[in-house]
């Protein structure tokens, strides 16, 4: 394949990581959020696997690899097993109604693209133009994380920025060290697991997972005491 040819793919690929980011903040259902969140993997790691081919970048192969292992399967199957465990299938009314917060998110890629539009111009990169899709996905996570009140949905916000940022590190730099993504991969994998610790930890003091929740029964303690 040509380098337009693989470039066109890689555009494709990261309009479709930003569709799945939209996709992630419309969900209510947990096993949806969690199905959205493995095709985010799942894009990610292709995308890799075709910037690999693209820049002869052949480490970018191995990225593609774990990330298809460790994003696109493992860490939703250790989440839904949390789910399971914890009988948590479908997240409250969030702070904010779902057409605003769509409407916030479209106004966060606007402003993503025009922030990144100038680093557009002057780089000779063959990923260039997903730089700001990459900006756009790193906001929509972090908007997921403020707008949820369970923690579950919140975490799952977390791993989808950082999933983001890796993909931004593909765009911006053609991929990071092989030795720093295996290190950050392994970080990941731990948060998830410390996560679900305390996921059952806060189920069993607070006999919940929302976080007014969980704020409004620390104060009745506090007043008790």
């Amino acid at each position: 394949m040509n380098t337009a040819l693989i470039q066109q793919i890689i555009d494709g690929l990261a309009a479709l990581m930003l569709l799945v980011s939209f996709s992630l903040l419309a969900q209510h259902r947990m096993l949806s959020v969690l199905h959205w969140f493995a095709v985010q993997g799942w894009l990610l790691a292709i995308t890799s696997a075709f910037v690999a081919y693209g820049t002869g970048h052949h480490e970018l192969y191995v990225s593609a690899a774990m990330t298809l292992l460790l994003k696109g399967l493992l860490l939703p199957w250790l989440l839904w097993r949390v789910i399971k465990r914890l009988h948590v299938h479908r997240e409250v009314e969030p702070l904010v109604n779902l057409t605003l917060t769509m409407l916030i998110a479209l106004g966060i890629t606007l402003f993503s693209f025009h922030i990144i539009q100038p680093i557009e111009k002057i780089s000779q990169l063959l990923t260039r133009d997903s730089m700001a899709i990459a900006t756009a996905c790193v906001l929509l996570g972090m908007l997921m994380m403020i707008t949820r009140r369970k923690a579950i949905t919140q975490v799952v916000g977390f791993l989808a920025v950082e999933n983001a940022l890796f993909f931004a590190a593909i765009g911006s730099t053609n991929g990071m060290p092989l030795v720093v993504e295996i290190g950050i991969a392994f970080d990941v994998l731990i948060a998830a697991l410390i996560f679900g610790l305390f996921f059952f930890q806060i189920r069993t003091t607070f006999d919940s997972l929302e976080v007014d929740a969980m704020h409004a029964s620390l104060v009745e303690r506090e007043e008790e005491e």
